[in-house]
């Protein structure tokens, strides 16, 4: 990596570098902890060395909880093998990764009912890891800071405001958004948004919230008219190194102008992949299975001794629906509905979800069959308390609710 021309920074970002590289000499553990690596967190905090010094702290504790440096050891779930859509298809003229997404391919609601959300972030984060480390390649090649960042093209043909509408899918993309700002600044180069239907500025007005300034400057969004986005797009790629669906010459051996060899298209996800019904050996080692009579309550009580821990679910029923709930006790007694008891259709999808416990309490689960005189529901479940993670991005609720 080339060292960084102290001349194109000012007197007071210089000594701002100099008392960073000293303050954390002791997270420099990687090849590529370099001045530029120092660079990137010092511009996310204006150059302010206690601010960046504590932001990549914060991030180093969480690339240890999540095993970051080791992911790709990670075996990736068979379903976003398949269906992740996502995929580098070539370099742009300064040799930086070009990451296609086409949202056409994205079954959101299938990948969680699928995996669990901790797979469905950890596959992203080892996918963003991937790229990063074949972007260092790159600039080595190139002797250019400039390749170690990223191009991203969305295409958003198809874009479905309802998946993402689907409580669980918006907090899942909502805590991705998050970590990312949290733990990779200054790696985007730029962000190409093409063929955004009219619906996308109503799903654009609630991510935009979570992105910091740099990130929004990066954007650039275009709609469905390809001589307005295409001559853009090969202005900074090389035509051989873009897919001819975007304007490009680049095609699989069969001629596929998508070229799905390098970029996975995704699709919907059979249903065979979700978790519900997948082998019953498997889920019988992990859930509890009973009986909610008819007219009757179950009450499960969970004692959190820890703030910021989780008390995370999955549950679904043989036959007909049931009614679910959670209040907390506190040590006063004083109990909280923190999700009302309600009606769901468990006996369709699997429900999932996750809530936080910021402070120490007991957490009863709730499953309501009080209201059916003629039928028992058999019900399986798995309640889990997690204790906080250093680093982590906390949601107040997850539910698979819609």
């Amino acid at each position: 990596m080339p060292q960084v021309v102290v001349r194109d920074l000012s007197d007071d970002q210089r000594m701002a570098l100099m008392k960073m590289r000293r303050s954390v000499a002791d997270c420099m553990t990687l090849p590529y902890h370099d001045d530029y690596f120092l660079l990137r967190w010092l511009r996310a905090r204006n150059f302010d060395p206690v601010a960046a010094e504590k932001m990549l702290r914060a991030s180093m504790k969480w690339r240890e909880s999540w095993g970051v440096e080791t992911i790709q050891d990670w075996p990736t779930p068979e379903v976003f093998k398949h269906y992740y859509p996502c995929g580098v298809c070539g370099f742009d003229k300064d040799g930086s990764p070009v990451v296609v997404i086409p949202f056409s391919g994205v079954d959101i609601w299938g990948m969680l009912h699928s995996a669990t959300k901790a797979d469905f972030i950890k596959t992203a984060i080892k996918t963003l890891e991937k790229t990063l480390e074949i972007a260092r390649e790159k600039s080595e090649i190139h002797n250019t800071y400039e390749a170690t960042k990223l191009v991203g093209i969305l295409d958003m043909s198809e874009f479905n405001l309802k998946q993402f509408a689907w409580r669980p899918a918006a907090e899942a993309v909502i805590s991705l958004i998050q970590i990312y700002e949290a733990n990779y600044p200054e790696i985007l180069k730029a962000c190409y948004i093409i063929n955004v239907p009219k619906v996308f500025s109503l799903a654009f007005s609630v991510v935009k919230n979570f992105l910091n300034d740099y990130t929004l400057s990066k954007i650039r969004i275009f709609k469905s008219d390809p001589n307005k986005w295409k001559p853009v797009l090969l202005s900074h790629i090389p035509p051989e190194q873009l897919p001819m669906i975007y304007g490009g010459t680049l095609s699989d051996p069969d001629g596929n102008p998508r070229c799905p060899s390098k970029v996975n298209q995704g699709g919907k996800i059979p249903k065979s992949f979700y978790i519900k019904n997948q082998n019953e050996k498997d889920k019988n080692e992990e859930y509890s299975s009973v009986t909610v009579k008819k007219g009757d309550k179950l009450r499960l009580d969970y004692s959190v001794s820890e703030g910021g821990s989780f008390l995370k679910w999955g549950f679904y029923s043989d036959e007909h629906d049931i009614k679910f709930g959670i209040i907390v006790k506190d040590d006063k007694g004083k109990e909280t509905s923190i999700i009302p008891v309600h009606r769901v259709t468990c006996n369709e999808t699997e429900e999932i979800g996750v809530v936080s416990c910021p402070e120490p309490a007991t957490y009863t689960v709730i499953f309501d069959n009080s209201y059916s005189y003629l039928r028992n529901k058999k019900l399986h479940y798995t309640i889990n308390v997690v204790p906080p993670i250093n680093g982590s991005t906390d949601v107040a609720v997850i539910n698979s609710e819609e």
